[in-house]
């Protein structure tokens, strides 16, 4: 078998071992979530460092990357054991029910599988959010002025937070414009707050 049918039989598995635990819907809100969080802890930052007066495009991206990665470790460590732990107590009361052992199962399988795909998707949610914001810094030196790289990446900041809510709306089947206009008010209320802590700032 060739590497890449292996690959392919491997991922056919994965896919049926995470439909078997149900894992989609879960790994889905934890990505909204947890992108959600890193949008705004990003703007958070961008805000706290415009009005500080940070001129240094790296400082804003060693400051904002930084936090992007605390919570990423922070989501990978709580996600592994806060979802390890529900599915080894499901798993042992399924156990209790059927007076059988599950460990070397199917089910038991995907248990783990799911563990690390909802891992993944709350780990890597708020380092790729992030690093969406945090664009226009990477590309300072052609953008030019300071001030444009903060409120392009307040911009597109914000315009993240509206596709979210465009992408929870589909799922709870709301009106897609008013849950875009949802998550982008928490941004704009975010940076309001900012401002306000240091109103002479920037």
């Amino acid at each position: 078998m060739s590497p890449i049918a292996r690959l392919s039989l491997q991922m056919e598995r994965v896919r049926e071992l995470g439909a078997l635990a149900d894992v989609g819907e879960i790994a889905r809100r934890y990505f909204a979530m947890n992108a959600f969080d890193g949008v705004l802890t990003i703007i958070g930052v961008l805000v706290g460092s415009f009005t500080a007066g940070i001129t240094e495009p790296r400082i804003v991206l060693t400051t904002g990357f930084s936090t992007a990665l605390a919570m990423g470790i922070s989501g990978l460590w709580g996600a592994a054991l806060t979802e390890s732990a529900e599915r080894k107590r499901s798993l042992r009361e399924l156990e209790q029910a059927t007076l059988c052992d599950l460990g070397d199962t199917r089910l038991a399988r995907a248990g783990r599988v799911a563990v690390v795909i909802v891992t993944l998707a709350d780990s890597l949610a708020p380092v790729l959010a992030s690093a969406i914001v945090l664009l226009p810094f990477i590309f300072a030196p052609a953008i030019g002025a300071i001030r444009t790289s903060y409120f392009s990446a307040i911009g597109v900041g914000l315009a993240t937070l509206f596709c979210l809510g465009v992408f929870l709306g589909r799922i709870s089947r709301e009106n897609l414009t008013i849950s875009g206009l949802k998550t982008v008010s928490a941004g704009l209320i975010s940076i309001l707050v900012g401002l306000a802590l240091n109103p002479s700032g920037g």
